[in-house]
């Protein structure tokens, strides 16, 4: 199509009639994709001669072709815009930026945009040459060359890392020019109003350059140096009067006091990355003293000049002023800017923060017109980042909150004011009686004798509900979660119709929130706040199981409909309430039951972020409700769990950390239905899988028919043991990759016993975590060679499809996963040790995982502190599973393995003893601590001094901790392995997690003795054999194991006699 018909085409789209307009957008439509189309719409947007209409049609459907269109979303996808296209609109689009008006500027500033997102550095490596070049040109060229510039440095305002590599290429190129061009303009006397529009797009440009990391050039002090003084004059420069709107909301959007607004922006961004030494990096360290010495109290009192216009009644925009106050609010915690603050205290006080936190005459309007909106305003998020109110109330919140742990010399003047506070619930107007809750909560938490609350507490919640049923605010549920915690099992009497309350409040906020057409989240956060208040009741009344029973019928359809797609903003909070209701509850009823299929099908579909969550109730369901998790068929429980794990653990896209509560799902069930659940060790003994347990049918043993489904299978059971040994090896396996493809090809068609030398030979050179992980590759190998038939084993015929199904429970279970570090094989020995060691030996795989098992349970870092297996839980149960072992026959384990398995478990057992011997002392040290953690009057005095006064030592005081927090931090985000030698703490690994196990009732120590004696008195010679080969190292250590069983035999009875006096 040729311009002249395109242009004809696009007055048409603007035609009044609507056959006219369809007409031309559906031929737009059809030609969108023909060459050049794309070049010609540029082509009219620049054209002068063509209406400016026309011209903005043309700008639209170019930008939002480009956007569409530029860079296909999916890397296979074809490019429907030629290269040649791209080309012209590259080379032409940058000089057209500065010719058309700015209406249309903006269009292509969109496009220009995503074509620097999408092609730079790569497919357009002379862009910043071309910045470059017009930053030393005049007027126009310069004005173009910051705006390419400023959308430039905006493609990595955000960016670190390896992807923020470029910016220190276009600071070194560009930002000499850029300090040149701002210091021409700061000295121009009686500046035009275009003159800030250049001022304002540097001040952009610099603040997407330093957002997240000073470019190195910057650390040059010469160079920053020149760039503060220039900040500083803009700061201290009167914003010129003359042009200034009269019209408030264009006033504040003036171009000068936007360079003023960006120029606080960055002095405050300076300020909180390099203001506090104690979050500093070594290499920084220097750099942040110098601008903590030399400009953060200039900044200060740049700020201070600000606000007096504040006193003088002049102008100040919203924006600048709640900057400028989150400076000082950022900056009054350090001592040496205290200092300098403390002159002028009450001025800044009295004169300029009281006066902007003061109801004014906007404020009355609003609350005679619209006091719901009155009140929603006041606690709007968004409003909170740019309001000047909220930001001085900020800063005279941290003067008061000085004074805040003051005790009352007179409690009636505490008693007074609460009740000044509880009459306003009363106030017949809204915000009052908001208002009035919201400061109700710091009294309840202050209140130490709760006999001053708790006469007023009916009044008090029946003001709550009334209050609520008017207004939908999260904070009105936060203080009533307040009164509960404080008031605990208290709350019982009232729990029911809290709960009721709660759950109609919940409905209705509900409601509200699928009702309102303008986005507002009020409702739907004031939906999740009734959710946490009500966990927070169900918590308060544990000890009180029959309330849950009362309950249960009013959260059950909350429940039901929360836990599908609908309650995706809600999960966790409604996962949360299941627990409760499912842990506390005399038991569990069928229409909690009910729940299971909904979570189970949540999982399968959409859930598995919240796998950990779901955990939780799936744990309950199973160790409270064991004999009906057995027993019901309709629905079949144990085949819904079995079809769910199968699944995840398949999946190729799950990532590993996603699919651990799996496991562990495993380890629950093997240690509540011990003895009920064989066809989990070897699901087609008994015929677990599609058709049911007992069908005697299995639903995934697959015989020669099976054809395809057979190699899927194999498939699976291949993506499992990949996963699981990721997991176990660290993530080595894929370091091994490039090594394996060269032996696979090397050994193609070759005897797999030849495969396995090599692979040996490797770890031998390499370690054994690569070793791992070419047993991996090996292992995926070998599966799809079984799969097919072409590989000969030379020792053994490949496995039937069923015998790779049933070890994938094994493979998870045998390994320990890296987050968790806990052996689940340990729980199906446990389980039944004759059955699993004989189904591992079934399928050639016992002699691989007990020997990866035991050389983890030896494996200790440099400072000769265990690598695996830390926790306490993890020790008991690999001592239970080991121990397990010894009670087996001698041709299942012989003598030779069984003196492995007892000297193993003898020196887990006395590490396990150690750790929860310290584990004691140290509970009972910190019970000890308790009253001297808190301060006398005088060393409040003399932290508050501390504080306030010129500390030079206050930076270095914190920086260990700084480093550990550091640290920490890196760890949580990934960028730093977390087993490293450098910390070498157990306090990670303390088992402070209120769980609770059968297994908890389980003494390994008595178990390890009663089993022993077991052995001894089923086969004497084997146990005296045993004994001859022990050393004499292992011998003590029996010996001591002995004695602390016993000892630990009449702690047990002495509990118990205890705990039945107390009942």
């Amino acid at each position: 199509m040729d311009l002249p018909s395109l242009a004809i085409i696009l007055q048409a789209a603007l035609s009044p009639n609507h056959e006219e307009r369809k007409a031309a957008e559906e031929s737009l439509n059809q030609f969108q994709y023909t060459p050049q189309h794309l070049v010609r719409l540029l082509q009219i947007v620049v054209d002068g001669n063509c209406d400016l209409a026309v011209r903005q049609v043309a700008s639209i459907h170019f930008k939002n072709f480009v956007a569409k269109n530029w860079s296909p979303d999916e890397p296979d996808e074809p490019q429907k815009i030629s290269a040649s296209d791209k080309i012209v609109v590259r080379e032409n689009i940058l000089g057209f930026i500065i010719q058309v008006p700015q209406l249309l500027r903006a269009q292509l500033g969109e496009c220009l945009k995503t074509i620097v997102h999408a092609d730079y550095p790569e497919q357009w490596p002379n862009l910043l040459h071309w910045i470059k070049c017009n930053l030393q040109l005049q007027d126009q060229q310069v004005l173009g060359a910051l705006y390419v510039l400023r959308i430039l440095s905006r493609k990595y305002e955000f960016k670190s890392d390896e992807e923020r590599l470029p910016v220190s290429h276009i600071v070194e190129e560009t930002f000499p020019h850029l300090l040149n061009i701002f210091h021409k303009l700061i000295h121009i006397n009686n500046p035009p109003i275009e003159v800030s529009d250049l001022i304002k797009l540097i001040c952009k440009i610099f603040w997407s350059s330093i957002y997240l990391e000073i470019p190195k050039q910057l650390y040059d002090p010469n160079v920053f140096n020149v760039w503060m003084v220039h900040f500083l004059n803009i700061l201290e420069r009167s914003v010129p009067l003359e042009g200034q709107p009269t019209d408030p909301e264009l006033r504040k959007t003036w171009g000068w006091w936007k360079v003023k607004k960006w120029t606080v922006h960055i002095l405050n961004r300076l300020y909180t990355r390099f203001g506090d030494m104690k979050l500093q990096n070594p290499e920084n360290k220097a750099f942040a003293q110098m601008f903590q010495k030399n400009y953060a109290g200039k900044i200060l009192e740049c700020h201070l000049r600000l606000l007096n216009a504040i006193r003088t009644g002049e102008y100040l925009p919203d924006r600048v002023i709640n900057l400028v106050l989150q400076y000082l609010n950022c900056s009054i915690s350090r001592g040496s800017m205290y200092q300098l603050l403390q002159p002028q205290m009450d001025i800044v006080l009295f004169e300029i923060i009281f006066p902007l936190m003061c109801f004014n005459d906007n404020d009355q309007r609003l609350w005679n017109e619209d006091p719901h909106e009155y009140v929603r305003k006041g606690y709007d998020i968004i409003e909170d980042l740019y309001s000047p109110r909220t930001a001085a109330m900020d800063f005279a919140a941290w003067v008061a909150g000085q004074y805040a742990y003051t005790n009352f010399s007179d409690q009636n003047n505490f008693r007074s004011a609460l009740h000044c506070i509880v009459s306003g619930l009363k106030d017949p107007e809204l915000p009052v009686r908001v208002d009035s809750i919201f400061a109700l909560r710091p009294f309840v938490e202050a209140c130490k004798d709760l006999d001053e609350l708790r006469p007023m507490l009916p009044q008090l919640l029946d003001d709550f509900f009334k209050l609520m049923n008017e207004v939908e605010n999260e904070d009105l549920v936060f203080t009533l979660e307040t009164i509960v915690d404080k008031f605990g099992e208290e709350m019982a009497p009232y729990a029911i119709g809290l709960c009721q309350n709660l759950a109609a409040a919940f409905w209705r906020c509900l409601n509200a929130s699928e009702a309102d057409d303008e986005g507002d989240d009020s409702g739907a956060l004031a939906a999740v706040g009734c959710l946490r208040a009500i966990s927070t009741i169900l918590e308060s009344v544990n000890s009180l199981p029959q309330l849950y029973v009362q309950i249960e019928p009013t959260l059950l359809p909350i429940m039901r409909k929360m836990l599908s797609t609908d309650g995706q903003d809600v999960f966790e909070e409604v996962l949360e309430m299941v627990s409760y209701m499912t842990f506390y509850s005399p038991s569990i009823s069928l229409e909690m039951w009910s729940l299971w299929p909904l979570m189970i099908a949540s999982l399968n579909e959409w859930a598995i972020d919240y796998f950990e969550n779901i955990l939780v109730p799936l744990d309950n369901y199973i160790s409270r409700g064991t004999a009906h998790f057995l027993a019901c068929k309709e629905p079949d429980y144990q085949q819904s769990l079995w079809n769910m794990l199968s699944s995840i653990m398949a999946d190729k896209n799950m990532e590993d950390n996603d699919i651990q509560p799996a496991p562990k799902l495993i380890q629950v069930m093997f240690q509540n239905c011990k003895g009920q659940v064989d066809q989990w060790v070897e699901p087609d003994s008994s015929g677990f899988g599609s058709n049911g347990v007992g069908s005697g049918q299995s639903g995934l043993r697959l015989d020669a028919k099976g054809g395809a489904a057979a190699i899927k299978s194999h498939d699976r059971f291949g993506t499992i043991c990949d996963r699981n040994r990721r997991t176990g090896c660290h993530g080595i396996a894929g370091r091994s990759i490039g090594i394996w493809a060269a032996l696979r090809q090397k050994h193609e068609g070759r005897n797999v016993m030849v495969l396995h030398e090599d692979v040996k030979g490797f770890g031998r050179l390499c370690g054994r975590s690569s070793e791992s992980g070419l047993l991996l590759a090996v292992g995926n190998w070998l599966r799809e060679e079984m799969g097919n038939g072409s590989m000969n084993i030379g020792l053994a015929p490949p496995r039937d499809p069923q015998s790779d199904c049933r070890l994938w429970i094994f493979t998870s279970l045998a390994i320990p996963h890296q987050d968790i570090h806990h052996p689940y094989i340990a729980d199906a020995l446990y389980y039944n040790g004759s059955l699993t060691l004989g189904i591992l030996h079934k399928l050639g795989v016992s002699s691989e995982i007990f020997n990866m098992w035991f050389q983890m349970l030896q494996e200790v870092k440099k400072s000769g502190v265990r690598a695996n297996f830390r926790r306490e839980f993890d020790k008991k149960v690999c001592c239970l599973g080991l121990t397990s072992l010894i009670a087996l026959s001698e041709e299942q384990l012989p003598a030779e393995a069984l003196g492995r398995v007892f000297c193993a478990t003898l020196e887990l057992l006395a590490s396990y003893k150690v750790q929860v011997a310290e584990a004691k002392k140290e509970a009972e040290a910190e019970s000890d601590d308790v009253m001297d953690g808190f301060q006398t009057d005088d060393d409040e005095e003399d932290e508050s001094d501390r504080e306030m006064g010129d500390d030079d030592d206050e930076e270095e005081g914190d920086e260990a901790d700084s480093r550990k927090l550091k640290k920490i931090a890196a760890q949580a985000k990934g960028l730093q392995p977390e087993d490293e030698d450098a910390d070498d703490s157990d306090d990670d690994y303390s088992d402070n997690e209120e769980m609770q196990s059968p297994i908890d009732n389980v003494d390994a120590f008595i178990f390890f003795v009663e089993t022993v004696k077991g052995m001894q008195a089923a086969n004497p010679t084997r146990f005296q054999n045993l004994m001859q080969m022990m050393n004499f190292n292992h011998q003590a250590l029996a010996s001591g194991i002995a004695q602390h069983a016993e000892q630990r035999r009449i702690e047990i009875e002495q509990e118990r006699i205890e705990k039945a006096a107390s009942t």
